[in-house]
């Protein structure tokens, strides 16, 4: 049973170091492909909502990059939009952890909670027009696994950054309910 276990491991490793091969090659467009979610044809109903995607999509992208200090404005920012929308105040808390430091790997860490909550919240808002994903690299944070959401299919992993690009994959698709 473990030879199988190391196996599975193994293959994981492998999986994901050649998705990072392959990263290492692209330029620094990770951080451009998601500007503007509206561009990828995503809308939402409620403008404090659209303000809360934006900042997170803002956020993750900064971690994409490896951008430390990016990421610490982002997550300001993003923890302003939370703190102005009715029971995301704990979630704002965590937004301003990431802002507290400039530390790529307490950023990252933290931003697993923060994509719980945000996740939780993107399932039940009333998205008008496209598809967001609910991404997932079962390596993050030691092995736990962390979740992410993207406009795009695209896997641009913000765990790891240009070290495993690529590496995750899409469980879930939020999509309009009418």
């Amino acid at each position: 049973m473990k030879k199988y276990i190391g196996i599975v491991i193994l293959s994981a490793l492998v999986a994901c170091s050649n998705a990072a091969k392959k990263g290492e090659a692209s330029t620094d467009s990770t951080v451009t492909t998601e500007k503007s979610f509206a561009a990828a044809g995503i809308q939402l109903a409620d403008p404090k909502i659209e303000n809360i995607y934006s900042g997170y999509i803002s956020l993750k992208n900064m971690l994409v990059a490896g951008n430390a200090a990016a990421a610490h404005q982002s997550a300001a920012d993003l923890s302003k939009s939370l703190s102005a929308f009715s029971g995301c105040e704990n979630t704002a808390l965590i937004a301003d952890k990431i802002a507290g430091t400039e530390d790529i790997k307490i950023q990252r860490k933290e931003f697993t909670s923060l994509s719980s909550d945000v996740i939780a919240l993107f399932k039940h808002v009333d998205l008008k027009k496209g598809t967001i994903y609910v991404q997932h690299c079962p390596m993050a944070n030691n092995g736990d696994g962390g979740d992410w959401l993207s406009s795009e299919k695209k896997i641009n992993n913000p765990y790891y950054g240009e070290e495993m690009l690529e590496c995750g994959g899409v469980v879930e698709e939020i999509k309009p309910k009418s």
